[in-house]
């Protein structure tokens, strides 16, 4: 998966964990709650993935461009 793949679902899931949250909060349910905190933690490693999927691809586009340039 690509990091902007990774980025949405991210997104994706912590908005859906903090739906989740106030759902579980309004009707009373710590289970939901729990749920919704559970995917929003989740949406944030896939978010975190992602930016570290980036940062490799720059690192490694820079390093090939200065390769390139000392030819």
């Amino acid at each position: 998966m690509g990091s902007t793949a990774d980025k949405v679902k991210g997104t994706a899931n912590e908005a859906i964990g903090k739906a989740k949250q106030g759902v579980g909060e309004a009707v009373g349910s710590d289970r939901l709650q729990g749920e919704g905190v559970v995917q929003e933690i989740k949406g944030k490693g896939q978010k975190a993935v992602g930016d570290a999927k980036e940062a490799t691809k720059d690192a490694i586009d820079r390093a090939a461009a200065a390769a390139n340039k000392n030819l």
